[in-house]
């Protein structure tokens, strides 16, 4: 399956989204495909990645990056959203520093190598993605046991639905994930040349 619709070409794009996009291919030595499927409209691009980054780069509250990227790894399997459990699984590997647990994750959460910690996350992730409606006050309680206050369940909850919508536009636009993204924490990263 390919893209549904044309990726943009960088030389093509507004000043700042091509900066933006040009560092990410520094840091990573890649542009991830999610950056030229979305920035064919420049202004949901900025509004999206405005959003994504405010809730995955987020310094406060006990979420650690990890625990970011296996909501987003075990939500998007239950949305089955190819890209996203392949994109998002290579850096749950890569800050776990575990190459197994995102194929856990993306598989069955709940028999995945995590702590019970994490499976409690989990579990108020996986009820906001299918009921939030019926979220209670008990399940915050199940947190707190945990160590987790009120503003990281809103973290959990805002990735859980910030991810859905990312889910399904890659799935209605038939987002691949790159091909760089299958081996990232899996092998040894070979040293960058200076």
């Amino acid at each position: 399956m390919t893209n549904r619709y044309p990726m943009a070409e960088l030389a093509d794009l507004p000043e700042d989204i091509r900066q933006s996009i040009l560092a990410v291919q520094e840091k990573a030595g890649f542009v991830p495909n999610v950056f030229l499927a979305l920035a064919r409209r420049p202004a949901e691009w900025r509004a999206f990645f405005a959003y994504h980054d405010a809730l995955m780069l987020k310094e406060e509250g006990s979420l650690t990056k990890g625990d970011r990227e296996m909501i987003v790894t075990a939500t998007s399997a239950e949305n089955h959203c190819l890209y996203c459990v392949v994109a998002h699984g290579a850096l749950l590997r890569i800050y776990e520093k575990k190459p197994l647990v995102a194929d856990q994750v993306a598989v069955n959460w709940r028999k995945a190598d995590i702590t019970p910690r994490q499976r409690a996350m989990l579990e108020f992730a996986m009820k906001v993605c299918h009921r939030a409606d019926e979220i209670r006050d008990e399940d915050f309680a199940l947190l707190h046991a945990h160590g987790f206050s009120d503003e990281d369940a809103w973290d959990i909850a805002a990735i859980t639905a910030f991810f859905g919508l990312s889910n399904r536009m890659a799935n209605f636009a038939g987002m691949q994930p790159n091909a760089e993204f299958f081996l990232l924490g899996r092998v040894p990263r070979e040293p960058r040349a200076a």
